[in-house]
């Protein structure tokens, strides 16, 4: 991967760094005035979440019952209902304008199922009526349908008639002719997806005998009629849906000697186990008294139901299946994947808790010492890698005049272009030097600065940092230990006072700071951020100085560190405010180049998996944590509020919330704990949930962008950050008032 990526000059940077790759032809290009269109990787992310979105409501939208008995006004009709209906058939025909009944002959009975198709139980109640050789009308919803076509399939193949029960299963007294309409296609297109049919009978939801019919259910029926369908009630209720026992289930569902019947059962909506076992007793019983199980054309001895369905109307609802399969599919995994980022969530939270105690309380500790040869004295070279910082590198290059340790200061002018060099220089400050250099980017401008250096122990910074005065001093203290190569800085947000700062700050608080210490704890640190970060020069020569084969060069050296033996190391005193984006495009172009950094030096370094020694230590701790933490579980993360809209829409709605609001409680513990331990204002935390809405989504687009830009091979640029300069290092902290702070226990 990272050999395809691979760009060197104006395509290659590092994270955290401010000198940007920007060749001279891609400035005068960049400021000619164009068009700006938005890139198809940008699209396909975002069309991604949309898809899954979509089909996670297509699958609550037929896995549940969110329009059933969704009433409005009730149907207003003073119209009576014909005697005639009243005393005649079960079978009610209006399509005529007229009202006519039918009944069953006698000897016949048709057994009719309401609710199904069940993946349970319509399987048995075939099975049943297959071995008594019988024969039955199945009344299917369309939601069941549309789940289960092999089903629908089954029955009409064994010789079974299908009649449409709604697709919502909604009472249609309270409903209105469009809603009314919108139900009948829809189950027929679930029909016609399943089984390429059409059907001709109908049964509303909650009907009964047809001398029960009321004055408002009645106009339901004439405009059903009027439609094109016959409506089917019943003459002899079941009543298995209150599982009264196999016997009164036998006795409620036998007609009266010698007398036709329709028989009311269902075959979904519950435990169908009485129901099945009463259909091997009803029927051998009335088939021995002469009864014949016919569906019901058959026992009309009227033209079939059922109508082929061809042409576009076809395609239409096999299509419609088709998406109720695939969403169903999707949504098991992503039900999956919902397990997984809650298993990893819990687990990084409590790892992070955890070993981040374990951290504080070792180095807080009134005897804790790095190693035999603290405190470090010796002078420290810190170098300053700059492009186009001129709002911003007097700032940075005071903070560092101001440090208590001895230092010399290199600024290495990258090419930049608005003076960043002449305004170093005329600032005339004693060990301060600045080495220009043709815009090669960062890494080379870093190795630059390592070659003029004059110390062992090398500091590194960005050009729009500040340090505090005691920072260079705490971040060398852990070469006292000379296992140690490299040490990590806190970095912090110093523009914190908008909106998207705020978040950024509780990000780099609980996300990075509160992570380092746990990957101290573990020996597998996987960054040491640009902002600020210290090496031995001795380490960096013995692997090979800052490469430029990823776009996180900081990941990159980090790595290839760990992987030669040497430990790395977390400073949290050593404390640097760095400038972050201020605008969502702007943190995007920033999280893109991350995100997609870090995969490339993961993959530049996966060998370190089969490895022996420090380098397979690494490889098989190190990098599945780092690849758990932060690339699968940031990509999965979204699901708990893809879940969360999905519940509130189609329920549970309470359960949904708390659980939400459990995951937010966990993560405002964990951050508030890591606030306290870096000793932060917790008024940030305040716009906590909000970050987890919206944030987390910019996140989430970001990293998919990301393995799509991985997956498909391209080439990822350097974007130019727009700084303002307006960062600053607090006011300074009496050294003795600050021993007293960084010695309080950690409760």
């Amino acid at each position: 991967m990272a050999s395809r990526t691979r760009r060197r000059g104006a395509e290659h940077g590092a994270r955290g760094g401010s000198s940007r790759r920007h060749a001279p032809e891609h400035r005068a290009r960049a400021a000619a005035p164009r068009r700006r269109r938005v890139p198809m990787r940008l699209l396909l992310p975002c069309l991604v979440l949309v898809a899954l979105m979509a089909m996670l409501m297509l699958r609550g939208y037929v896995h549940s019952e969110i329009l059933a008995d969704h009433r409005v006004a009730p149907a207003t009709a003073n119209d009576r209902v014909p005697k005639d209906v009243l005393t005649g058939g079960p079978v009610i025909d209006t399509r005529n304008g007229k009202a006519a009944t039918l009944r069953v002959p006698d000897d016949k009975v048709v057994l009719t199922f309401d609710d199904g198709p069940d993946p349970e139980w319509t399987p048995k109640v075939l099975d049943a009526l297959k071995r008594n050789n019988a024969h039955a009308v199945f009344f299917i919803t369309g939601t069941m349908a549309s789940r289960y076509p092999d089903l629908v399939e089954r029955m009409v193949d064994e010789g079974h008639e299908i009649g449409l029960h709604t697709f919502n299963h909604p009472d249609l007294s309270y409903q209105s002719k469009k809603r009314i309409d919108w139900e009948l296609s829809q189950n027929q297109l679930a029909l016609a997806g399943a089984a390429g049919i059409r059907s001709s009978l109908f049964r509303p939801p909650y009907s009964s005998k047809s001398k029960n019919m009321d004055n408002n259910s009645w106009p339901v029926t004439e405009y059903i009629g009027s439609r094109g369908y016959l409506t089917v009630v019943n003459d002899s209720d079941s009543e298995d849906w209150r599982k009264p026992g196999v016997e009164q289930i036998v006795r409620n569902s036998t007609p009266k000697k010698g007398e036709g019947a329709i028989v009311l059962m269902h075959d979904s909506g519950g435990d169908r186990h009485q129901t099945v076992q009463a259909l091997d007793t009803l029927i051998p019983q009335l088939q021995s008294q002469g009864y014949e199980f016919r569906n019901l054309t058959e026992a009309l001895k009227a033209p079939s139901a059922h109508t082929q369905v061809t042409g576009p109307e076809l395609w239409k609802g096999k299509a419609w299946v088709f998406l109720v399969g695939a969403s169903a599919s999707i949504t098991s995994i992503l039900v999956v994947g919902l397990a997984a980022i809650g298993f990893l969530v819990i687990a990084r939270f409590g790892l992070m808790l955890l070993l981040s105690a374990m951290h504080a309380r070792r180095t807080r500790r009134r005897d804790f010492t790095w190693g035999p040869n603290a405190p470090i004295t010796e002078p420290v070279s810190v170098l300053v890698p700059a492009y186009n910082e001129a709002k911003c590198i007097e700032n940075t290059v005071l903070s560092l005049t101001r440090s208590e340790h001895p230092i010399e200061i290199i600024v290495i002018d990258d090419g930049s272009s608005d003076g960043t060099a002449r305004i170093v220089e005329a600032m005339g400050l004693p060990n301060v030097r600045v080495v220009r250099q043709l815009n090669a980017g960062k890494p080379a401008a870093l190795n630059r600065g390592l070659a003029n250096a004059r110390y062992d122990l090398i500091v590194m910074m960005d050009g729009d940092t500040v340090f505090e005065p005691s920072t260079v001093g705490e971040l060398v203290q852990p070469f006292a230990d000379p296992r140690v190569g490299a040490v990590a800085g806190n970095a912090k947000v110093g523009n914190k006072d908008t909106l998207i700062g705020a978040w950024q700050h509780i990000e780099y608080v609980m996300g990075f700071n509160l992570d380092r210490r746990m990957y101290d704890v573990l020996q597998c640190m996987p960054t040491i951020p640009g902002a600020v970060g210290a090496f031995r020069r001795s380490a960096l020569e013995r692997v090979g100085g800052m490469s430029d084969d990823t776009l996180a060069e900081d990941t990159d050296i980090t790595m290839a560190l760990h992987r030669d033996g040497w430990r790395v190391v977390y400073a949290e005193k050593a404390r640097a405010w760095t400038e972050a984006p201020e605008s969502v495009q702007q943190l995007w172009s920033q999280r893109y180049r991350w995100s997609y950094g870090t995969m490339q030096a993961i993959w530049k370094h996966r060998r370190a998996l089969v490895e022996k020694g420090p380098s397979g230590r690494f490889g098989r701790v190190g990098l599945p944590l780092v690849s758990l933490f932060m690339v699968l579980a940031p990509l999965l993360a979204p699901l708990i509020d893809v879940f969360l809209i999905y519940g509130l829409i189609f329920g549970p709605t309470e359960k949904t919330i708390l659980a939400w609001f459990g995951v937010l409680a966990i993560q405002a513990a964990c951050a508030t704990y890591a606030f306290i331990l870096d000793r932060e204002r917790l008024t940030p935390l305040i716009s906590l949930p909000l970050q987890q809405i919206l944030y987390r989504q910019l996140m989430y687009v970001v990293l998919l962008q990301s393995w799509i830009t991985a997956l498909t091979g391209g080439r990822l640029r350097w974007q130019k950050l727009r700084r303002m300069g307006g960062v600053s290092a607090p006011p300074t902290v009496p050294a003795q008032d600050r021993q007293i702070l960084d010695e309080r226990p950690v409760r």
